[in-house]
């Protein structure tokens, strides 16, 4: 178990703008960062970084929390895999007791899949490097291709024994479970139910997520036998997917914010040449066609995509619809046409390093252009084919949703594809008018659909905003209940309470008779008779009452940082900000200021507290009079009475304090 010194002195140490910037694209706005939400998809930017709080808040589908939360969300950690995560990161030493990879693995399935991809990978260099047969074989081939030694161990490349049953074999002595290695593909079973080795004899390209964990495995082949399949790949697992992933990006996102650039290349050799020739911001997406997935991973970090084909007119053509997509997405599209043949990896050995880079800076060409030349090439002086060369192109360019760009490209595709400007605007409208109506019909289906069903436009429907009340929420049409509890009036009040306690729980105030003490106790001695609806809000209420105790105040990144997710979640919800006063305000020159709320911060908690003392007056009433409804003795109606009248003057009272004029 890691002590709580040690992951204090992470989460101290941890920056939430490094954390987060190495997975999002960030911009400064304010005092705030923002970009694209990682969590949902979307194209303008509702997710905020406020280095100021530690926190990070998406406006769009509601996540939120600190840098420990963020990492164990995007990529699905435990709580201990974070914390090492970060400690990792940030070089931080953890201390604890010694673990076999057999303790490891006996923790939850996904992440002892986790820990066995790992040892996978170790196993496939210590092979590669500490055997005889692994030296001869296989680091030889590495060496034949032009591999150094540096490239070979940053990408923790491998090699698998020619034998049917080494790894498995290795696997079982260490105290993995057999059904875990058939799990994600390091193993195959046969009708018999034994195992064995499926990279066997191939040289290894392990596949790591975002964080760099390895999760899962390329094998290439040595052998020359035509029968025997050239590559083989890990099966999907409940760790990999490969459409949400692309080789090489663990080592690319750096470079590629730095460059504002992503090279896009189709296997995993042209990668690794790349990173040797000195151009780090580059991913494959390791011979499969592109998917959306993928392509949301790219927009994170840049808008500005080029793809480097080699040469191949089947396999361009056949990657042109991919592109559209990338298109779709709002980027950026360029693309790079080697010479005879050649891909990045072979290009480089022909040409070296230096030449290759000037060639790719050199030989970028637009896409809608590129598609325009390549398929009117193919077309020749056929009308028919002519029409469908326009057509196609169109229907690419109607895809851009930046209508400047939009505007550019029809107007220089009317000269290269010699045909009026009008005709290609009038097809133009024509694609996007049936995607209108198609996109209609959609709607018009979702409508019909049952209420519990996501019908967002996004995909997923957000959360209720943090304030929307019960009464706001059936006024807006939202279903009952929903991805979240309804927020009644009481709830709202008493994360009203929970907010001033977050921001303000430190604060001092004069208050009468009692000086200048701290927000928190006073406000906590306001409502000790209070009792808390919401499970959320009344766990934080508690931890402030007994830090109380020993006159002290809790700090909300020991909320941000809640085992409880709704907890955490109510912390970031409070003291989250979407919105910051522009400096054109409390400005000397316009004479025009601006309060903030701190400076009325006695008025807010007083105001919090009579609130909430009157709602819960009326809910009481409300209970009463439900109690008068059924049949009561004499005695008991008039304890009622009495009872509902004492309730009527408090809430009366506290009305009066508010400057509110009750009518009942």
């Amino acid at each position: 178990m890691i002590t709580k010194e040690t992951i204090d002195k992470v989460l101290d140490t941890a920056r939430i703008e490094e954390v987060v910037g190495e997975f999002v694209d960030l911009k400064k706005r304010g005092t705030s960062l923002i970009g694209n939400c990682p969590f949902h998809n979307e194209k303008t930017p509702s997710f905020h970084v406020s280095v100021a709080k530690g926190i990070y808040k998406c406006f769009g589908c509601g996540a939120g929390g600190d840098s420990l939360k963020f990492v164990m969300e995007l990529e699905k950690f435990s709580y201990p895999e974070a914390i090492r995560y970060l400690a990792s990161k940030y070089s931080i030493e953890i201390e604890e007791v010694e673990r076999s990879p057999a303790q490891m693995a006996a923790q939850d399935k996904r992440e002892s899949l986790y820990v066995l991809s790992q040892w996978a990978g170790k196993f496939f260099k210590q092979h590669l490097w500490e055997t005889d047969s692994g030296r001869s074989i296989a680091l030889s081939y590495f060496k034949e291709r032009g591999y150094r030694d540096d490239i070979i161990k940053k990408f923790d490349l491998g090699y698998s024994p020619d034998q049917w049953t080494a790894l498995v074999d290795a696997a079982k002595k260490d105290g993995f479970q057999e059904s875990y290695l058939s799990d994600i593909g390091l193993a195959i079973e046969r009708d018999d139910k034994s195992l064995y080795d499926r990279f066997r004899g191939r040289v290894i390209f392990p596949i790591h997520n975002l964080t760099g964990r390895i999760i899962g495995f390329g094998g290439r082949t040595l052998k020359t036998e035509k029968s025997t399949p050239k590559y083989v790949n890990s099966p999907e697992s409940e760790i990999y997917h490969k459409s949400d992933v692309l080789y090489g990006l663990n080592h690319a996102k750096k470079a590629v914010m730095d460059a504002d650039l992503c090279y896009l290349v189709e296997g995993y050799a042209d990668v690794i040449a790349m990173h040797q020739a000195g151009v780090e911001n580059v991913v494959s997406s390791s011979g499969t066609s592109l998917t959306t997935g993928q392509i949301k991973l790219i927009s994170r970090f840049t808008k500005n995509v080029v793809i480097l084909y080699d040469g191949d007119a089947a396999g361009i053509k056949a990657s042109l619809r991919g592109t559209d997509m990338l298109l779709e997405e709002g980027l950026n599209v360029k693309v790079l046409l080697f010479p005879d043949g050649n891909d990045p990896d072979s290009y480089i050995k022909q040409v070296g390093s230096a030449a290759f880079i000037a060639y790719i800076a050199a030989h970028q060409e637009d896409f809608i252009f590129y598609k325009t030349h390549i398929l009117l090439k193919d077309a020749k002086d056929d009308p028919i084919k002519r029409a469908e060369v326009i057509r196609d192109v169109v229907e690419s360019i109607a895809l851009i949703p930046d209508e400047i760009k939009v505007s550019v490209f029809i107007r220089q595709c009317s000269s290269l594809l010699d045909i009026e400007e009008r005709v290609l605007l009038t097809e133009l409208n024509k694609i996007r008018i049936n995607k209108a109506k198609a996109q209609d019909k959609k709607a018009s289906s979702a409508k019909s659909a049952p209420s519990h069903m996501s019908i967002g436009p996004e995909g997923d429907m957000p959360p209720p905003d943090f304030f929307m009340t019960e009464q706001e929420r059936s006024d807006a049409g939202m279903p009952e209940g929903g991805v979240e509890q309804v927020i009644t009036a009481e709830v709202l009040q008493e994360r009203e309470i929970v907010r001033i306690l977050l921001n303000y729980g430190r604060e001092l105030v004069s208050w009468e008779g009692n000086g200048d003490i701290p927000v928190a106790p006073y406000l906590l001695g306001s409502i000790e008779d209070l009792t808390f609806d919401d499970s959320a809000s009344a766990k934080i209420v508690a931890v402030f009452k007994k830090q109380a105790e020993s006159f002290e105040v809790p700090e909300a990144k020991f909320f941000i940082a809640h085992e409880d997710n709704d907890v955490s979640k109510l912390a970031v919800d409070c003291i989250a900000s979407r919105y910051e006063l522009s400096p054109n305000w409390n400005d000397d020159k316009r004479k025009i200021y601006i309060t903030k709320e701190i400076e009325h911060l006695k008025e807010l908690v007083i105001q919090a507290i009579y609130r909430i003392k009157k709602r819960k007056f009326a809910s009481e009433m409300h209970k009463v009079r439900e109690e008068l409804k059924q049949p009561l003795s004499a005695e008991d109606m008039e304890i009622a009475l009495h009872k509902y009248q004492k309730l009527k003057e408090g809430e009366q009272l506290l009305g009066n304090l508010l400057g509110n004029t009750i009518v009942k």
